[in-house]
């Protein structure tokens, strides 16, 4: 079975009430409930961590017991060498999800320094780019790791 880390950066905890307009009216428990009922057909074992605290989330990235990760590095895309650095560091893959589009945000938010060393980029899609990450990823490692 693939072991899948989920990775949520800082404020994801705030979904549901956290400018739904741009971000939905999910909250980040329902975003994970929906997951975890995605995950269980595909044969996906999923791991959940959620932090503030970009050390914390470097620090969970440096356990390396998962093989493939889904990361929502939230503000940090933008702004964190050191969380691109433990990325690239742990060695295992990751898709990259944003539930809104950077590039068409504000322009500070089209600077990321994680695009280029993630398998993917599913950004725009909402809650399902999770669903979509989940998917890619028992395409791409489902029986590598079975």
């Amino acid at each position: 079975m693939t072991r899948v880390s989920v990775l949520q950066g800082p404020n994801l905890n705030l979904l549901g009430t956290r400018e739904p307009e741009i971000y939905g009216s999910q909250t980040l428990g329902e975003i994970h409930d929906a997951m975890r009922g995605a995950a269980v057909p595909l044969g996906l074992d999923l791991a959940f961590f959620q932090s503030n605290h970009e050390g914390a989330l470097i620090d969970r990235l440096h356990a390396r017991d998962f093989d493939v990760a889904i990361v929502n590095a939230g503000g940090l895309t933008h702004t964190s060498i050191a969380l691109r650095d433990a990325l690239s560091a742990v060695q295992r893959p990751f898709i990259e999800v944003h539930l809104s589009d950077p590039a068409r945000r504000e322009p500070f938010r089209h600077v990321n320094y994680l695009a280029d060393i993630a398998l993917e980029s599913i950004v725009g899609q909402g809650p399902r780019g999770y669903e979509l990450a989940l998917e890619s990823i028992a395409r791409r490692f489902g029986e590598t790791h079975g």
